[in-house]
């Protein structure tokens, strides 16, 4: 599959974000990432819908939505109508995750499952069956610009062969610390979407330059 890159607008200039995304668009990123907290499943608050449906008017992009919050469920109606075209949800958070990934695909998205740090790759092996997508957390969830966590570089190797036992197109996405040092580490353990946040939008080069870097690194 092809290599792509998620930019998070988490640390983006919201004053701006219309300029932002434009430049971002412009550069040749392939989707919009938005990432979603609620301040229980993570310390953090963030954005909703509303944000969705803002960046939806700024770009025709594909999106898609991290859902770190504790009753995800209840806002997969609210995403997919805000134009979200993916809906990732932690395996963690949720008791009742089957039902859950049912309702995302229910509501006409894609759907992704997530693993914190500590999560191993077993937990998702009961629903490898309903995904498009798995997101390996290569940081704690709920702030932006933190450390790459090297430790889960092996779980991203071992999720990368249960996703070819599924015999069919699965992205195998990592998030947290990615940039020109840990990108070609998360490409060599089988990662293929890459979520970025400050690495592109906190970058001192640019947005633009920076995507370029980026991306040539992703050959």
């Amino acid at each position: 599959m092809k290599k792509i890159i998620n930019a998070s607008i988490l640390n983006a200039d919201f004053s701006n974000l219309k300029e932002q995304i434009d430049q971002a668009v412009a550069a040749e990123i392939d989707w919009i990432h938005l990432d979603i907290m609620d301040g229980h499943f993570v310390p953090n608050i963030s954005m909703g819908p509303t944000i969705a449906q803002i960046c939806r008017q700024i770009t025709t992009l594909p999106m898609d939505a991290h859902l770190m919050i504790s009753n995800p469920n209840d806002f997969i109606p609210a995403f997919a109508d805000a134009g979200v075209n993916l809906i990732s949800v932690h395996v963690e958070a949720d008791a009742h995750i089957h039902r859950t990934l049912r309702n995302i695909k229910d509501h006409g998205c894609k759907v992704g499952i997530v693993l914190n740090p500590g999560t191993p790759a077993s937990a998702i092996e009961s629903v490898m069956d309903m995904i498009d997508l798995v997101l390996v957390m290569s940081v704690d969830p709920g702030f932006g610009g933190q450390k790459f966590i090297a430790n889960v570089l092996p779980k991203v190797e071992q999720i990368r062969k249960l996703i070819h036992t599924q015999k069919r197109d699965i992205y195998l996405q990592i998030d947290g610390g990615i940039d020109v040092d840990t990108l070609p580490l998360a490409i060599k353990a089988g990662a293929d979407s890459f979520v970025i946040g400050s690495a592109i939008f906190r970058n001192k080069k640019g947005i633009f330059e920076a995507v370029h870097q980026l991306k040539s690194l992703m050959q």
